[in-house]
């Protein structure tokens, strides 16, 4: 007989909210990662009374009340506002761009003013069908921003030139005519009091869970011991790149700590959005938590070329990776008790919020 219900192939947050549900159901689930800790990406590895974000910034952000009201039920968040600012060679301006970001570019006040700017800058160029990222870029708020404040951000993030990329990137960048630094737009935002791994170390209590396990290499022994898989990684990869690998953009991290400074920059995120620097951000992980311990951590964020066996974050959704993975996905589809779901296993980017919805939908779809 099978011991579990479910083998549940990532500790991330879409493996951890299926567990929770189905073991409040009564099901036996057994949650395994080949990383040697449970959260995934959300992971927070606590240095000197600071919670470090190990894989990038993660600010929880969401107008669904439900799922605001859901993960409430694991922490409680505090009242942090994601409100980064970009550095370009020096000069300091606020994102998401909005009144601070053009008074201190144009010397504007009113938002009169900076439409006018902004019009005849698009004026200039005329651009009706954009062909690239570029003249999408142009075409929504003129040139100096894109040149200030886009262009080599970009440029460094996806590792190719704005012209090469496609306009879908930035369908539509954010643009406020009022005098606002807060990022989103949702609802409800913050940071849970204790880092993520309080979340996610409630979510697993009723689970078995065993780490530094890579299902691909004993695939044989764990799938004998459930009824159903739910598989979280990358879909190529469980069909040994059939068809070839789907492509992504990998990050690398490097942490510095200083015991003799207490605030480094002021702010959680700064961008750096020139080539002068090759990292894209620096995260200052204590303002996250209004942290007031002596000295500090800062992450900087450089974009890489991803390659198998690196770490996987953004996918390169166009159209002929999106073709190759419907490909995949009609294996997938043919899987005898195997379900996949999260970013990976989706390849798809999701905000927190969204990979926790599309985890709850599929408990739906498991309980019918």
């Amino acid at each position: 007989m099978k011991k579990y219900d479910y083998l549940i192939v990532g500790a991330g947050l879409f493996g951890a909210t299926f567990a929770y549900e189905m073991s409040k159901v009564g099901k036996k689930c057994l949650v395994i990662d080949r990383r040697n800790h449970i959260g995934g990406n959300i992971y927070c590895e606590k240095i000197n009374d600071i919670n470090v974000h190990k894989y990038g910034a993660h600010i929880f952000h969401t107008s669904d009340k439900e799922i605001w009201e859901y993960v409430n039920q694991f922490a409680e968040f505090n009242n942090y506002i994601n409100s980064p600012i970009a550095n370009y060679k020096g000069e300091i301006y606020n994102l998401p761009f909005n009144m601070n970001t053009f008074s201190k570019l144009w010397g504007v006040i009113t938002p009169k003013e900076a439409e006018q700017k902004i019009e005849e800058q698009k004026a200039q160029f005329n651009i009706t069908e954009p062909k690239n990222l570029e003249e999408q870029a142009i075409s929504l708020v003129g040139q100096d921003i894109y040149l200030k404040l886009v262009k080599e951000y970009t440029e460094k993030q996806w590792g190719r030139d704005c012209k090469e990329l496609p306009s879908f990137i930035i369908k539509r960048l954010p643009v406020r005519f009022t005098y606002d630094n807060n990022y989103f737009n949702d609802r409800y935002q913050g940071i849970p009091i204790g880092g993520y791994n309080v979340i996610i170390e409630k979510m697993l209590e009723k689970a078995d869970v065993e780490l530094g396990v890579d299902y691909l290499q004993n695939k044989e022994k764990y799938s004998q011991m459930a009824e159903k898989i739910l598989y979280t990684g990358m879909m190529d990869e469980y069909f040994n790149y059939k068809y070839g690998n789907l492509e992504w953009r990998s990050l690398k991290f490097e942490n510095e700590i200083y015991e003799d400074i207490d605030n480094y920059q002021g702010n959680a995120v700064v961008n750096y959005t020139s080539h002068d620097q090759k990292y894209t951000r620096i995260i200052e992980h204590k303002h996250f938590e209004f942290n007031k311990c002596e000295g500090t951590i800062i992450t900087k964020e450089y974009p890489m070329n991803w390659k198998l066996g690196d770490e996987a974050y953004y996918p390169v959704n166009d159209e002929k990776n999106n073709t190759l993975f419907e490909k995949y996905k009609e294996l997938a589809d043919k899987e005898e008790n195997v379900i996949f779901g999260g970013r990976l296993g989706n390849y798809k980017y999701y905000d927190m919020d969204k990979v926790i919805r599309a985890a709850l939908d599929m408990v739906e779809k498991q309980k019918n």
